[in-house]
């Protein structure tokens, strides 16, 4: 049986055409023709079955056969807010993993021992989609622009918002840290946010400022992981506890 194949298109029921790329891809790349089958997703949450009647080389249609809603495979959203690598393909790396998992929004964050300031948004949006359609998925998440740490924690947030960070200082945080997994299966299926720090962790003062503003600390375990490590380790841990059996 041949492969599904899922293409992106934001507004299926009204152009019933493929954007310029997806249709390229489709033709060129993988020499579909009229009349074979593809589904699209407007990437946000519906999938449509449809069959393509147009093929030129900068252009594919297609007409509808069936529309879908499919029911995500998580409940709660699952939110990670970290601070980027200086390596620009790490980074990439862990928004295509995540979004191959499950992920609903990805946030980046300026801190004072971060290695990057500067991130190009768009970048990360195209490493995403291809994601979204290689893992079959139907929504595309949410990539937000870099913003200092002290703004981000200031901002609504979910009820279960954490910030995994490396110091076990019992005068610091008396209450001990509490490993990520024990917190969600206290709180399964919530929406939960982990805030992830850069190479050289947090500051102290911006635990405690995320501690004030409401985040529990939390440990992934006792192996020193890296910033994208940490942050896809998150990423599933938070996707077992809110998937849907």
């Amino acid at each position: 049986m041949k492969e599904t194949r899922y293409f992106y298109c934001p507004d299926p029921e009204t152009s019933r055409m493929l954007p310029l790329e997806e249709a390229e891809h489709a033709v060129r790349v993988l020499r579909l023709k009229t009349g074979d089958a593809i589904c699209v997703t407007d990437g946000q949450g519906h999938l449509y079955d449809a069959e393509i009647t147009l093929a030129t080389r900068h252009e594919c249609a297609f007409r509808i056969v069936a529309t879908h809603a499919p029911a995500p495979g998580w409940k709660g959203q699952i939110w990670i807010a970290m601070a980027p690598t200086k390596n620009m393909d790490r980074i990439e790396w862990l928004a295509e993993k995540a979004t191959e998992i499950g992920i609903d929004r990805l946030s980046f964050l300026r801190c004072r021992f971060s290695e990057r300031t500067v991130i190009h948004t768009s970048r990360i949006e195209r490493v995403v989609l291809s994601a979204v359609k290689q893992s079959h998925k139907v929504r595309i998440p949410q990539i937000d622009e870099l913003m200092p740490l002290g703004d981000f924690i200031s901002q609504p947030a979910p009820e279960l918002r954490c910030i995994a960070h490396c110091y076990d200082n019992l005068e610091l945080w008396p209450d001990g840290m509490t490993y990520l997994p024990d917190l969600l299966q206290a709180n399964p299926q919530t929406d939960s946010q982990v805030l992830v720090g850069p190479e050289g962790d947090f500051s102290v003062e911006e635990v405690q400022a995320a501690i004030a503003a409401g985040y529990h600390p939390v440990s992934l375990g006792r192996s020193r992981l890296r910033t994208e490590t940490a942050a896809l380790t998150a990423v599933m841990m938070m996707s077992i506890y809110n998937r849907i059996s």
